[in-house]
């Protein structure tokens, strides 16, 4: 028989039921009370499913969302946390192809007291659809199982010292919808039994506050986050007691960095990551803590390296390949190469099929670009791909074509990203005009916004011609 799948909010009860768990606003919510909730969420949730459907969740960072997301791995179902902000179209595209038999959108009532269980998950079993962006222009389920969720925090729990501990409140503040914040944000406090400080919508002055108030110990960010604190004039006295403070899901610019330093006296922890990998990859948190620039090493127990285009390895969990004879590079490292990685932690192909996954020895392609400089540590390039990060969320530049392309009054149009201060990235489209009149930038962003989620709206730039191949391909490295 298998083994059951883990249930951290009852282990986290258990060990710890008067502990605050959740805090939202001025609601403080125990270990032993979150418990409850999502027992009761899993019977609401088993008195309306059959065991492995997929309940699509559209809340924001909340204890409703917390207990629906919990009770529905307890009862065996399948959560698909979606983004509050999908259009209907994107909305309606993630819970079809999910085929999604519930979807939640309020707090889950309705009557049931006793949580009747009809399916114990086992520890393989599909735990979490999280839909990334598709080289199709259209959004994959990655499907990870209970045991991928665990063993991300099992490798980080690996890191000495602790980045979390059970003692540590935790600022919530990354969308659950995201695999960043739902398990390192939302699953690391439920781990370790801590206390996690809801943010809803991030905001900087109101989560500095929040910071101060509930004097929060550790921040789950990302860059542009970072980057809007160390802007605050109050930001070095409300981040006094912050202990950990750990940056992933994009690049954090150096002079945000150093500037956090500055103000605190304490470095950002850098990650790296992906959504089919739970998401945790590489942390400076195992290599040099206060090093600006690099993704770190990789985490015990994940297995890393980094190939050439014909397969030849460049480098394997830090050590450079002895048999390569490769040009060196300006850092004294590596040449740059594709990460590929191994580990329990990997997702399970995409759904429903499970293709594009790890391939039959483990090993999987993540389609990123990096080096290992004379440290031994890495740093990242570019991705294979077109992919765009904007604030860590993935656009892909197709499906922005795609929704552009729909537009009567458009002949043509190519997406690339462009580097953006606030953001990292941003989208931007080059459009050519089909005839007269020429659609106004403007009623193509609002054609686009009607469309797209708020962090996929690109730039637009109306252009006579696009530069093409001689077989018509676009030259988006041109534009």
């Amino acid at each position: 028989m298998e083994e059951p799948a883990r249930d951290p909010v009852a282990e986290a009860a258990g060990r710890r039921p008067d502990r605050p768990a959740l805090i939202a606003g001025d609601i403080v919510i125990t270990w032993a009370e979150l418990d409850s909730r999502v027992s009761a969420a899993a019977a609401s949730i088993t008195a309306r499913t059959a065991p492995g459907d997929r309940v699509a969740l559209l809340l924001g960072n909340t204890v409703d969302f917390a207990a629906a997301y919990f009770g529905t791995l307890r009862a065996g179902r399948v959560a698909v946390p979606l983004s509050p902000g999908y259009t209907a179209d994107e909305r309606e595209y993630a819970i079809a192809d999910s085929a999604a038999a519930l979807v939640v959108e309020e707090p889950l009532t309705g009557g049931v007291q006793e949580f009747a269980r009809d399916a114990v998950p086992g520890k393989n079993d599909l735990a979490v659809l999280l839909y990334t962006s598709g080289t199709s222009g259209r959004p994959k389920g990655a499907m990870l199982t209970h045991a991928a969720l665990a063993a991300n925090h099992e490798q980080l729990d690996r890191i000495e010292p602790p980045v979390v501990g059970p003692d540590d409140v935790v600022l919530l503040a990354v969308p659950f919808f995201h695999a960043y914040g739902l398990n390192t944000g939302l699953g690391t406090v439920a781990h370790h039994a801590a206390t996690g400080v809801l943010a809803e919508r991030f905001d900087a002055a109101v989560s500095l506050e929040l910071i101060t108030r509930h004097r929060v110990t550790v921040t789950v960010g990302v860059p542009g986050m970072y980057q809007a604190w160390t802007r605050l004039p109050d930001a070095a006295e409300a981040l006094r007691a912050v202990r950990t403070a750990v940056c992933g899901a994009a690049p954090l610019e150096e002079s945000v960095a150093a500037r956090f330093r500055e103000l605190t006296g304490r470095a950002v922890l850098i990650g790296y990551g992906l959504t089919e990998t739970a998401p945790v990859l590489t942390t400076t948190a195992v290599s040099h803590r206060d090093k600006s620039g690099s993704i770190g090493r990789p985490l015990p127990g994940v297995e890393l390296l980094l190939r050439t285009p014909s397969g030849l390895e460049l480098w394997r969990d830090g050590t450079a390949s002895v048999d390569a004879d490769l040009e060196i590079a300006e850092s004294a490292g590596t040449d740059p190469g594709e990460i590929v990685v191994r580990g329990p932690n990997l997702f399970s192909g995409y759904w429903p099929d499970g293709r594009g996954g790890p391939g039959p020895d483990g090993w999987w392609p993540t389609g990123d670009i990096a080096y290992a400089d004379g440290d031994g540590d890495l740093v990242l390039v570019d991705r294979i791909g077109e992919l765009i990060l904007v604030n860590g969320f993935n656009v892909y530049p197709a499906e922005i074509e795609r929704v552009l392309s729909a537009h009567p009054a458009v002949a043509a149009v190519a997406v690339v990203g462009l580097p953006d201060p606030e953001t990292g990235q941003r989208p931007h489209a080059y459009v050519v005009p089909a005839g007269e009149p020429a659609p106004s930038p403007d009623e193509l962003r609002a054609h686009c916004a009607a469309r797209l989620a708020r962090f996929k709206l690109p730039g637009i730039e109306l252009v006579a011609t696009l530069p093409r191949t001689p077989i018509g391909k676009i030259r988006k490295g041109d534009l």
